[in-house]
């Protein structure tokens, strides 16, 4: 009878590139939301390998973890923001003006409507990863219901503002969370404090 034997890849913990990735694409992404600068030309460029690519090879990288919890969350947001940013391809007409005719706002709508439900399940699990973590899934919250009512046309003027703080500052806790990673796991110390899961469901 043989014996199976399993070789497990050792990979460093991949939640610094991930938070780094959503960092980046969420101030950049902000700055134009906030009117600091113009255009979306750049952002797609920092959306397609930040927000996405960064964030997918974290995803990858905590399933090998068996972290499920960090690789569906950052999985989830690396397809968001790969389809964003081919939504904004498409309504610059850089995809040709048969997609650009065919746009409605509104399926956006739907769609930051249903990454809003899974996030709001997703900050429930964030309770138990750190107070950071949860903060920033928090506002995450506030940006998703923000874009689904500009979407639906709801107070565009003020959903798109209250959109755009949010932003940035997911961007501004994300950058926080990503160096307290990277230097308490380098250090061997939590030379950043992160705050203690709250321990109600664990």
């Amino acid at each position: 009878m043989s014996e199976k034997v399993i070789n497990k890849i050792s990979v460093a913990n991949p939640t610094g590139l991930g938070l780094f990735g959503l960092a980046m694409v969420t101030f950049v992404a902000a700055s134009q939301k906030l009117g600091i600068t113009t255009g979306l030309s750049f952002v797609i460029v920092y959306a397609m390998f930040l927000g996405a690519t960064a964030q997918l090879i974290a995803s990858i990288l905590d399933f090998l973890h068996e972290n499920i919890w960090g690789a569906t969350v950052f999985g989830a947001y690396a397809f968001f923001w790969y389809a964003v940013g081919t939504c904004w391809l498409m309504n610059m007409g850089a995809l040709g003006p048969v997609l650009k005719g065919a746009v409605d706002i509104k399926q956006l709508g739907f769609a930051f409507l249903g990454y809003l439900i899974f996030s709001i399940f997703m900050t429930i699990g964030a309770m138990e990863v750190n107070k950071v973590i949860f903060a920033d899934m928090v506002v995450i919250d506030v940006l998703l219901a923000a874009l689904t009512l500009n979407a639906f046309g709801v107070a565009p003027h003020t959903t798109h503002m209250i959109g755009a703080i949010a932003e940035m500052v997911t961007a501004l806790i994300s950058f926080y969370a990503c160096s307290a990673v990277v230097l308490n796991t380098h250090f061997g110390k939590p030379f950043m404090p992160m705050g203690k899961p709250f321990g109600i469901f664990k």
